[in-house]
């Protein structure tokens, strides 16, 4: 018997007013995973005014979406894409870099992806 892994890690910071959030996907990413990271996303955002997030999204291991989890990923940028300030999107693959690109006409901040983490933090920082 074959182990799939697949599912969203989560790192959250808060600092005054500013989030730093690290998220890694691995495998493909189902509904269930969604309904386990949206209401930690929500409850760290929760009552803060004009929280401006800066992220570092991992989809190096990342192999797509089931079908309803890609609408559960579409409606979570479209509820919090005005308080992300910045995201780094780690990956080396074509098909991220197109779908990053649609997903920045729905978000406030700057989305950027790098093959390098260090490269990726430093652009988070500037």
């Amino acid at each position: 018997m074959k182990l799939y892994k697949h599912g969203l890690s989560i790192g959250i910071q808060r600092v005054d007013n500013n989030f730093y959030l690290t998220l890694k996907a691995v495998g493909k990413l189902t509904h269930e995973d969604y309904e386990t990271i949206t209401p930690m996303i929500d409850s760290a955002i929760e009552g803060i005014k004009k929280p401006k997030i800066k992220a570092l999204i991992d989809c190096s291991e990342l192999e797509g979406w089931e079908l309803k989890a890609a609408w559960d990923d579409f409606k979570l940028g479209l509820k919090h894409g005005n308080e992300f300030d910045k995201i780094a999107i780690l990956n080396g693959k074509s098909w991220i870099q197109y779908g990053s690109k649609i997903s920045s006409w729905f978000m406030q901040g700057d989305i950027k992806n790098f093959d390098n983490e260090e490269e990726a933090f430093k652009w988070l920082n500037e």
